[in-house]
């Protein structure tokens, strides 16, 4: 097998993607736009079409472009008049360093991680379990961005932290990344063998995607159709995971323990009796029901029930569990039969039962993390990807187009080092893919589009690079600074690229079109979880608090409804208490797979069910709908109005603080005079403030 498949692989190393990245040379241009090596790159093709560059920004929309773009937040009137006074040279400059030493820098970027990571707070599928230590990965991807934690580090903890680095708290809860996807879990019997390759599949095709941006996941069922990635290699490199087992693993100490076990005796202690009470208010309309229920039930069932239950051959048993179903009384069922006042009394013990399970105490912390089972299981190719048709067994390793020869690409075969051999080799700077597909992440995140447009398809059927030498060139730059994505990322944004207009040029236009050559800016709106932050920041209602459990929000009652169609319905989506926890970020907002919050979803949110290098841009009614008349917008709003009038005492004055805190400028003549006749004509400021956080400027960078 291995010799078939090295002469299969061999005449197919030569795709650009797969050859070590060479440093070229920077081009040597005598022009002043030139600021770093990467308008050199940008230029010199430009000028090879004759194409026109788009202006620079005015210090304004600079201003308002940076800040959005790094932290996700519009600045504030101080921002800007700081930014404004700054007469120096490296004015622009200084508020990129001054941003980037932002906590919010690591949390614009953790959205970006997350996504390719497919992170979500549940499971996924029918039962959507949450995941109560999951979120500690959140707050590491935020935690490695902001420290400028080297991507190669980064690399190495995620894909084997617990092995690399033993006794690293942080490192452990980075192996998290395997465990981000979805996982199918479900009650009642499961096919163990074939849960296991569910998961098996899903490790691999996230790890590759991610730090690869190759299409591994389609060498599963047959050798790759159009990449040289035969299919034992897919089962190779996913015999690198085989040994790995999820597991949460215990991060508190014995004190915190049993201060745990502690408090959650006393909660336990103090939420009994409430439910004592409910449990005898509906006893006896519950034993009515049943019984009631028994008498109407088929002659077999009835029998089947009178047996003892240790008495109960095979099909008595089955039989016995169908009449049960049939008895048991649901909930609303039950309450029918309450009389008002005890139907009373039972809301409000109902209510008190809720109120103390708020109170009940957090668990000892743990890492959502990955260890090592003691006996790695054997791996096979499977027929057609087919759990039950296995075919040749094959030994860990990686993928053979990345190696330097036959034999080269082996790993290990001891449980523990197989993940460590592969994050090596991902890690490594001889690794052609792994670099150039980070600093393509970075380019994208900044100029809308990479400089290859597939962020995870560098293989045959990706887009090829628009500008290979200035890839190549990055790849190798990224390397040399260690790896920092800070280093890479400020490079970018004191660019004279990054900073056009978007300008529309007519002659550009029609000989490129799709603006490849980047001769203006992208159009590029914030993604939906920056709306919602930006409309928190403006109103004065954002807590800025980081880090820790997911938040429930409230949701609207018609989803609410939709969603819970069985249970009582007055607490199976416990909002937080403190109201203020609903205006944290978006990114601490419980991400759910099933049940995205619609304002999210409508603007592109992703179900993270598999890895999204970059999202859509869709533009439907919505997306209107949902800035004009949601329940959300309209009490920010509402807010927004009431900080103005604490800001301000006259009109004019509020017209202007509400432009700088939502755009970051002055209005212009014309629209203070359109916000003075809405005022005149008894417009309230609530609707002006809506109107504002609804215009076009509002949602997109300049």
């Amino acid at each position: 097998m291995g010799d078939k498949d090295d002469a299969w692989v061999a005449p197919r190393k030569n795709w650009w993607s797969f050859k070590q990245p060479m440093r070229p040379a920077v081009p040597a241009l005598n022009n002043p736009w030139v600021k770093t090596p990467i308008d050199a790159f940008i230029l010199k093709a430009l000028q090879a079409k004759s194409l026109t560059l788009a202006p620079r920004l005015n210090k304004e929309q600079l201003l308002r472009r940076v800040t959005l773009d790094l932290t996700g937040l519009p600045p504030s009137a101080e921002d800007r008049a700081r930014f404004l006074a700054d007469t120096s040279p490296k004015a622009y400059e200084n508020l990129v360093d001054r941003l980037m030493a932002t906590p919010e820098y690591g949390e614009r970027w953790a959205t970006k991680w997350l996504d390719v990571a497919r992170y979500a707070d549940t499971n996924g599928y029918e039962i959507d379990a949450e995941r109560t230590h999951g979120w500690r990965f959140r707050d590491y991807v935020v935690a490695a961005f902001n420290n400028d934690k080297p991507y190669d580090r980064f690399v190495l903890e995620q894909v084997a932290g617990d092995e690399l680095f033993p006794g690293n708290q942080e490192a452990l809860i980075a192996t998290g990344f395997h465990r981000a996807g979805p996982i199918h879990l479900v009650s009642g019997n499961v096919d163990k063998e074939e849960s296991r390759q569910e998961v098996l599949t899903e490790m691999t095709n996230g790890m590759s995607a991610a730090f690869l941006g190759l299409t591994v996941g389609c060498a599963r069922c047959h050798n790759h159709k159009f990449d040289p990635i035969p299919q034992s290699d897919y089962y190779r490199l996913q015999a690198t995971l085989a040994a790995t087992e999820f597991k949460d693993l215990p991060l508190a100490s014995d004190a915190e323990k049993k201060a745990y076990e502690e408090a959650k005796k006393a909660y336990e202690a103090k939420l009994k009796p409430i439910q004592d009470q409910i449990k005898e208010i509906e006893k006896p309309y519950r034993d009515r029901l049943i019984a009631e229920r028994k008498t109407k039930l088929e002659p077999q069932f009835a029998a089947a029930l009178a047996v003892p239950k240790e008495q109960r051959n095979p099909e008595q048993k089955r039989l016995a569990m169908e009449a049960d179903s049939q008895i048991k009384p649901r909930w609303d069922d039950v309450l029918e039969t309450i009389p008002a006042d005890m139907r009373a009394r039972r809301a409000d013990l109902r209510k008190q039962m809720h109120r103390i399970e708020y109170e009940e105490p957090d668990p000892p912390a743990a890492a959502f993390a990955v260890t090592n089972l003691e006996q790695a299981p054997a791996s096979h190719i499977l027929k057609v990807g087919n759990f039950k048709m296995k075919q040749d067994e094959v030994g860990p390793g990686t993928l053979r187009v990345l190696g330097a020869g036959p034999g080269t690409t082996d790993v290990t075969k001891s449980p523990a080092g197989r993940r460590s051999e592969v994050a090596r080799w991902l890690a490594s700077p001889a690794n052609p893919l792994t670099v150039r597909v980070m600093v393509n992440r970075i380019w994208t995140l900044r100029f809308g589009r990479g400089i290859v447009a597939t962020g995870n398809d560098f293989g045959v059927l990706g887009a090829r690079p628009t500008h290979p030498e200035l890839l190549d060139w990055l790849a190798t730059e990224f390397v040399a600074s260690g790896w920092s994505v800070k280093k890479m990322d400020r490079m970018l944004l004191v660019s004279s690229v990054y900073q056009m207009a978007v300008q529309h040029n007519e002659a550009a236009a029609k000989a490129d079109p799709e603006n490849k050559l980047l001769w203006r800016a992208n159009r590029r709106r914030l993604e939906g979880e920056f709306l919602r932050d930006g409309a928190l920041r403006v109103s004065g209602a954002l807590n800025s608090k980081r880090g820790g459990k997911p938040v429930k929000t409230p949701l609207e009652p018609e989803i609410y409804d939709l969603i819970f169609t069985e249970g009582e319905p007055d607490n199976l989506w416990p909002i937080a208490l403190d109201k203020t926890e609903h205006d944290r970020r978006s990114l601490y907002l419980l991400n759910k797979r099933t049940v995205r919050l619609p304002f999210l979803a409508n603007f592109d949110q992703p179900d993270n069910m598999s890895s999204c290098p970059q999202r859509p841009t869709s533009t439907h009614a919505l997306q209107a709908l949902s800035l004009m008349n949601s329940d959300m917008m309209h009490g920010l709003a509402k807010r927004f109005a009431a900080r103005l009038g604490t800001e301000c005492k006259t009109a004019d004055c509020r017209v202007r603080r509400a432009y700088l805190h939502a755009l970051a400028r002055e209005p212009k003549p014309a629209e203070l005079a359109m916000a003075r006749g809405f005022f005149a004509k008894g417009g309230p400021l609530e609707d002006f403030c809506l109107a504002l956080l609804n215009r076009n400027e509002f949602a997109y960078l300049p």
